[in-house]
């Protein structure tokens, strides 16, 4: 699984013309998702994001995690985080997971981050999304299940 995280000071997502998710002070998190992703990669995520210390302490140092500021979550998916550009000027969507397998792994992680963070929105799987965000710092980190990067 791949994310890209943001801290944000508020963000929402609109699906189809319809608001399906909207938060304030938390993260933003484009997922995707592989064929090979299973629970192990989900609770690993998870468990990443939600402990990650990029939100700023008393004293202005990032220290806290979306857990500590009860912050909320806002995840959206987004298979064309497994797009390869290396070859040529379309990118190559091989390595994204089958529609069926990659609903399954983004809902049971939607569920599994709901153990850490009360407030928990998402986007509409496999629909045409508008995502708003206004990216606080700008923190954005990139994670990935496997390590490689």
């Amino acid at each position: 699984m791949r994310a890209v995280v943001q801290r944000v000071k508020r963000a929402q997502v609109v699906a189809d013309g319809e608001l399906t998710g909207k938060i304030d002070n938390g993260i933003l998190v484009l997922l995707g998702v592989e064929d090979s992703d299973n629970t192990d990669d989900i609770k690993y995520l998870a468990d990443k994001i939600c402990n990650l210390r990029i939100f700023d302490d008393e004293d202005g140092k990032m220290n806290l995690s979306l857990i500590d500021v009860k912050g909320s979550l806002l995840v959206v998916s987004q298979f064309t985080l497994y797009g390869d550009c290396r070859k040529g000027r379309r990118p190559n969507y091989m390595m994204a997971a089958k529609p069926e397998h990659a609903e399954k792994i983004y809902n049971e992680f939607v569920e599994e981050c709901k153990k850490y963070v009360e407030n928990v929105q998402t986007g509409k799987f496999q629909a045409y999304m508008d995502v708003e965000l206004v990216n606080d710092g700008p923190v954005t980190l990139l994670l990935d299940s496997k390590k490689n990067f």
